[in-house]
């Protein structure tokens, strides 16, 4: 093959108590991304459709992250014998339909899509792990920290759970059968590395507890099916209280989407999307009407999104 057509999905990040650790892939919505093999050394971004992205290489993620697959697998290169390799290339086109600074990752969705199609054309020489160790490095240059609680989803699939980042170890959690996510998306933008920033760098042993008792609870709960542990376990006590502030109506939204019926929910990411959990698609279009109730009368644009979890990740489709 010279060419895939990728699909790279959004995805949630945190999931309330799961800082830096967890994260669900949507079915919708996600990027197109077009990649092509080619013959001559080095990558070339030749279109980008519906957002403005760096024009410089070195803080565009898609860049970046292919540029460390592609010097990995020169490097593989070097050791395989009886056989010279040509040096090769890639070209890409990006298609995003997932807002850059939404809070829906739509770093990682460029980052984690190019990276698996780029396996994908070179005859799969890589591990999932290691493409979410490139898809990481994308991650860096958008938001400062290589973390892969956006991209794990993106490439796995589901819900997953990062162990640990020395040495990275991830694990997909169990996606109960009726769970559901409404997203409100403020047309406001807030940069993920400046919502780092704003976060207290010690806690209170108090607040530590509090949190690792709701993300062993979750995780449970996501096992057990049990949709009142889950709705009983998304509570931040740590970075959300801070973050809130930059987020319009953010309480009335929570408020009103679990009177609704909704499991509950936080912040996606850094912000400014907002997620709700509910069982059922019935009861996440109603969660979704109130976050539009909520907000019809802000001075605020907006979108929103109601979506089954997406248990396959990046899909891609060969270019006839």
């Amino acid at each position: 093959m010279k060419g895939i057509k990728i699909f790279a999905p959004a995805t949630v990040a945190n999931l309330a108590c799961g800082f830096d650790v967890i994260g669900l892939a949507l079915d919708f919505p996600k990027d197109e991304i077009f990649l092509y093999k080619s013959n001559n050394p080095g990558i070339r971004i030749n279109r980008i459709d519906g957002a403005s992205l760096p024009n410089d290489p070195k803080k565009n993620v898609a860049f970046v992250a292919l540029q460390f697959l592609l010097s990995k697998y020169q490097q593989k290169q070097k050791f395989e014998r009886f056989e010279r390799k040509k040096e090769i290339g890639f070209e890409i086109e990006l298609i995003k339909n997932i807002h850059p600074g939404s809070g829906i990752g739509s770093s990682a969705a460029s980052a984690a899509g190019v990276v698996f199609g780029a396996n994908i054309l070179l005859g799969n020489p890589f591990n999932t792990r290691q493409l979410i160790r490139f898809a990481m490095e994308g991650e860096r240059v958008a938001s400062g920290t290589a973390h892969a609680d956006n991209v794990a989803p993106a490439i796995m699939g589901g819900l997953t759970l990062v162990r640990s980042y020395k040495p990275l170890d991830i694990t997909r959690l169990n996606v109960p059968n009726e769970l559901w996510i409404s997203i409100i998306h403020p047309q406001i933008e807030i940069r993920t590395s400046d919502a780092r920033e704003i976060l207290k760098q010690k806690i209170l042993m108090t607040d530590a507890i509090r949190q690792w008792g709701n993300i062993g609870a979750l995780v449970a709960g996501l096992y057990q099916e049990d949709y009142g542990l889950i709705s009983r376990s998304l509570e931040d006590v740590i970075v959300e209280p801070i973050r809130a502030m930059l987020i319009p109506s953010f309480y009335e939204l929570k408020i009103k989407c679990k009177e609704i019926g909704a499991l509950g929910g936080g912040i996606s990411g850094s912000g400014p999307s907002v997620f709700m959990l509910s069982k059922g698609n019935h009861t996440a279009k109603k969660v979704t009407e109130v976050m539009n109730l909520v907000y019809s009368p802000l001075k605020v644009d907006y979108k929103t999104y109601t979506s089954p979890i997406n248990r396959k990740g990046v899909k891609w489709s060969k270019i006839i």
